[in-house]
C-alpha cells in the first residue's frame, strides 16, 4: 500500500514538472520593436468663413424715425452673394439677435433686430467688393470666423499614411543599425488627432487677411498662414 502511494506521488511530481516546463517555453516572449512615426503637411486654404452681423438702424438717429428694418439689409446681402456668382448654400444664418435703444434717461422705446450670417468663399479679396452692395451703416461686423480646405480628407489620409510609413522606416534602420532584420507587423495603434499636436485645431483659426491690394506695387502679395495636419502613429514590429 506504501508502495503505490509513494508511486502515485512521484508520478505527480513529474507530470507538474512537465506542465511547467511545456508552460515555460509557450511563454517564450516574441522579440519585437515599438517606434512612433510622425508626419506633416502645410496647405494654403481654399475655403474661408465669414461671419457678416447686419442690424437695423434708423436714418434719424435723434428722433428714431425711419427705421431700415432688417429684412431689406438681408435682401441686399443675398443680392450681393448672389451677382457676385456664388451659389445660394454658401450663405446661410448663424444667429439672431436683438436690443432696446436707449434715448438719454428715457426708456426704451424701439427694438432693433440683428441677425448673423456665415458666407464661404474661396477668395478674400471678394469680401470687399460684395460687402460694397450692403448698406454700410446696417452692418455690424465682417470678420473671418475660420478656414479650411476642400480636400482636407484626402490630406488626412495621405498625412496618416506617411506616419505609418516613416515609424517601418525608422524600425528598419534601428534594427540593422545593431544587426537584426525587420519582421511584420504586430500592432498599429493611431494616435487622437490634436492630442499630441494641437497645432493643427489651432491654426485653422489663426489665418490672417490679407488682401492682395496691401502688397506694394509691383511686389508680390502675402498669402494666408497654411493649415498644418499632423499625424502620430505608433506601430509594433517583429524581429526576424
Amino acid at each position: 500500500m506504501k508502495r503505490f502511494v509513494l508511486s502515485a506521488l512521484l508520478l505527480a511530481a513529474s507530470a507538474a514538472t512537465f506542465a511547467q516546463t511545456t508552460t515555460a517555453v509557450e511563454k517564450d516572449p516574441i522579440k519585437k520593436i515599438e517606434v512612433t512615426g510622425t508626419a506633416e503637411l502645410e496647405v494654403v486654404p481654399d475655403e474661408l468663413y465669414f461671419t457678416i452681423s447686419l442690424k437695423e438702424y434708423f436714418k434719424d438717429e435723434k428722433n428714431q424715425k425711419d427705421k431700415i428694418v432688417l429684412e431689406t439689409l438681408e435682401k441686399q446681402l443675398i443680392e450681393a452673394v448672389k451677382s457676385a456668382g456664388l451659389p445660394k448654400e454658401n450663405l446661410s444664418i448663424s444667429g439672431v439677435t436683438g436690443y432696446r435703444e436707449w434715448t438719454g434717461k428715457k426708456k426704451p422705446q424701439h427694438f432693433l433686430a440683428g441677425k448673423q450670417f456665415q458666407l464661404k468663399l474661396s477668395n478674400a479679396n471678394n469680401i470687399n467688393e460684395l460687402m460694397s452692395k450692403v448698406d454700410d451703416r446696417g452692418v455690424e461686423y465682417v470678420n473671418m470666423s475660420r478656414v479650411e480646405h476642400s480636400k482636407k480628407e484626402e490630406f488626412r489620409r495621405q498625412v496618416k499614411v506617411n506616419a505609418l510609413k516613416a515609424a517601418k522606416e525608422k524600425a528598419g534602420y534601428l534594427l540593422e543599425s545593431i544587426g537584426e532584420k525587420l519582421g511584420e507587423v504586430l500592432e498599429i495603434h493611431e494616435v487622437e488627432e490634436g492630442s499630441v499636436y494641437p497645432m493643427y485645431k489651432q491654426a485653422q483659426y489663426n489665418v490672417r487677411m490679407m488682401a492682395a491690394d496691401a502688397a506694394p506695387e509691383g511686389g508680390e502679395a502675402l498669402e494666408y498662414q497654411k493649415i498644418k495636419y499632423s499625424y502620430r502613429m505608433n506601430a509594433t514590429f517583429r524581429i526576424k
